[in-house]
């Protein structure tokens, strides 16, 4: 078993290291919580969630899964505590609006650059009904400035309380397939936000580490197992 899992980790580097998408091992369930969506795993058109409600919290009217819809608002809610307050910019999206959007920035600024900030339809997590764009209270302006602000901060270092992760890291473009986006969470789970959180790696890459239970051997069985 040890040499198996050996064998797993040094497996799971060699894939992550050429800094590809295809390097991810993506969950199956189409309606959990760590399904996997990015240009290399893309949602069918027809999909659309069936527990969307609509987010209880100070913005723009978005909808969500429940589950999500509820962490957000207790998300948003310690935020005012906090004296950070935030707004919701955009959470479900349709196939449809999704490919309104996206052909948008192509026609603006060309294919190669509205890659790199806009997803396809299908590829986009919005559709999951699993994210949302967040901002500052009052605003709806998304620009990786919101890093560098109270609120960005905030978000960045609590999300994972709540079950949410910023997805798209800085220096993980290669990875994700996208630029920096610190005003993008996706909900994953209390568990595993934490884990993605403290691991600072993106989600393919904590998925590939997840599906082989290499995150599980390293935090539990090192220790015992390996080290004299």
């Amino acid at each position: 078993m040890l040499l198996e899992k050996m064998i797993s980790i040094l497996a799971l580097s060699a894939v992550l290291m050429d800094g590809s998408m295809d390097a991810a091992m993506p969950d199956k369930n189409i309606d959990g919580k760590v399904f996997l969506v990015n240009r290399q795993h893309a949602l069918n058109q027809r999909y659309v969630p069936s527990d969307l409600r609509d987010v209880l919290v100070h913005g723009i009217s978005q909808d969500l899964r429940d589950e999500a819809a509820a962490a957000l608002e207790a998300l948003f809610q310690e935020a005012e505590a906090a004296g950070v307050p935030l707004s919701s910019v955009s959470g479900y999206r349709s196939y449809s609006k999704q490919a309104t959007i996206y052909q948008r920035k192509v026609d603006s600024i060309g294919t190669k650059e509205a890659d790199r900030i806009s997803a396809r339809p299908g590829t986009s997590e919005h559709q999951l009904g699993l994210a949302m764009d967040v901002a500052r209270k009052g605003s709806s302006q998304l620009n990786k400035g919101f890093i560098n602000t109270e609120e960005g901060q905030w978000v960045a270092q609590n999300a994972h309380r709540f079950g949410f992760i910023v997805r798209y890291l800085e220096g993980y473009e290669d990875v994700t397939g996208y630029d920096y986006e610190p005003w993008h969470i996706r909900y994953v789970g209390v568990e595993h936000a934490t884990a993605i959180y403290h691991s600072g790696v993106p989600m393919e890459t904590y998925m590939s580490g997840y599906r082989l239970e290499v995150y599980d051997y390293l935090i539990h069985q090192v220790t015992n197992e390996v080290l004299p």
